[in-house]
């Protein structure tokens, strides 16, 4: 090659080497992290397991980095003076990336300052959900070896905090195992029932699994585990059958998973919205409809617990009791949050048969209702009722005597009582509200009464 050929060369290259680093000395020009998505397994090629972390950070919430070693970790934006959620899913029947992954990752970088890792196991949790059941195992087993290289780079024990949806629940808890319990926090939305409602405590997410466990249940009767596995375990709307969800079964697979996944879009909803989602202990479902259970004395001392990010669920008891069953109730579309009250009747004088008196807020539009029983030869008569605005905002209640009249004769039956409500929790009477005036009811005539009740 000619002399002429060699100093033109370099004359290009080096004119692309000047142009890419800029001229009078400016820095190179910074490049863009590589993003990695979920992957989507074949069904045909069974249910190897192929795991991936992928890190999530606040530059950049939609862009997730592929982190394996030490190194990765620390270039990809890690921060180790941060708290760590590893967001875990459960068995995907198609082998497709989780629909509501994204929104779930965007909402923890917008309500918590921390490191957000999603754990991607498509491939080992596609096909038959007994293959993914065989691959927990391998999968604790893989996160607990990662979570050792963050442990290394001086990230506490007690700042990791698992997310597990379904299956990915009982992953949670059997990683949260092999840590001896000193993981910070796990979350089990729905925790999967299927193959794990007898299994050992080794086997399932239990109360032992970290410093605090929680689990929401509500799919009880389906896909869901019936039994308490945390500190506190809330049963929304008494844990299963969710307000808004499919009742017959050709709705298809929406009637299959609805249940299953409100847990999700509720925890979603609480990360996204200043409504709280507080629950209350009590014997059972029934009893907390009826009013039997307004406070959270026993066993949290008044400090009620609630589904999102709060400290151990705002129960500021040590130490913590656990397979707590608290209970809260819903709306049937988002945000779902709605503010409790209790609702009362007194009557003036025993009747010698039940009385049904149908109680129904109003306020901009939206109705709330409940039906309480006064039992025969008693006064009082009590019930919950769920509404999505506080009761300041409630402008009315209307008051309907049920009577089971028959046709051919009108029953003109009246009763005189007096109506209270208040808000939960109800720690003691100043918060409750009367309406002034005793109330006169004839059968099956609604009376409208207005409720002037001041905002705190």
């Amino acid at each position: 090659m000619t002399p002429v050929f060699w100093e033109r060369s370099f004359w290009l290259w080096g004119s692309l080497l000047w142009f890419s680093i800029g001229s009078s000395g400016d820095t190179p020009l910074t490049t863009q992290p590589k993003c990695t998505d979920f992957q989507n397994a074949n069904l045909l090629r069974g249910t190897s397991l192929k795991v991936q972390f992928l890190l999530f950070t606040p530059e950049d919430p939609s862009c997730g980095q592929l982190v394996e070693g030490s190194t990765d970790i620390q270039t990809a934006g890690f921060n180790a003076t941060l708290g760590t959620k590893l967001l875990i899913h459960g068995f995907r029947v198609l082998g497709t990336k989780p629909s509501w992954i994204d929104k779930f990752i965007r909402a923890l970088l917008q309500a918590a300052d921390a490191n957000v890792i999603a754990v991607d196991w498509v491939y080992g949790s596609s096909g038959v959900y007994f293959s993914a059941v065989e691959n927990v195992v391998k999968l604790s087993l893989q996160i607990s070896g990662f979570l050792s290289k963050l442990l290394m780079l001086g990230v506490p024990e007690s700042s990791i905090h698992i997310i597990g949806v379904s299956l990915g629940a009982h992953v949670g808890g059997m990683v949260g195992h092999f840590y001896k319990g000193q993981l910070g926090r796990i979350t089990g939305l729905d925790p999967a029932g299927p193959e794990y409602t007898r299994a050992s405590l080794e086997e399932r997410l239990d109360a032992g699994d970290a410093l605090f466990v929680e689990a929401i249940h509500t799919d009880t009767d389906n896909l869901g585990i019936r039994i308490p596995v945390g500190h506190v375990d809330y049963f929304v709307n008494g844990g299963q059958d969710q307000p808004g969800c499919p009742v017959f079964f050709h709705a298809g697979y929406s009637y299959l998973i609805c249940d299953h996944m409100r847990a999700v879009h509720l925890y979603i909803s609480a990360l996204e919205n200043s409504c709280q989602f507080m629950a209350f202990p009590c014997a059972s479902y029934k009893a907390f409809l009826a009013g039997q259970c307004l406070d959270c004395f026993n066993p949290f001392l008044l400090s009620c617990p609630r589904i999102g990010l709060v400290e151990q669920g705002g129960i500021k008891i040590e130490p913590l009791p656990k397979e707590v069953r608290v209970y809260l109730l819903t709306t049937s579309t988002a945000p779902y949050c709605v503010h409790h009250s209790l609702v009362e009747f007194y009557l003036q004088e025993p009747r010698k048969k039940d009385t049904s008196i149908e109680v129904t807020f109003l306020s901009n539009n939206v109705t709330s209702a409940v039906k309480i029983t006064i039992p025969k030869q008693q006064l009082q008569g009590r019930g919950l009722i769920p509404h999505p605005n506080p009761q300041c905002q409630i402008n009315q209640v209307k008051l309907k005597f049920q009577v089971s009249s028959r046709v051919w004769k009108k029953d003109r039956t009246t009763i005189a009582g007096k109506f209270c409500t208040a808000p939960l929790p109800v720690n003691d009477n100043k918060k409750m509200f009367c309406l002034p005036e005793p109330v006169n009811l004839q059968a099956s005539v609604s009376a409208y009464h207005d409720l002037e009740i001041a905002c705190i």
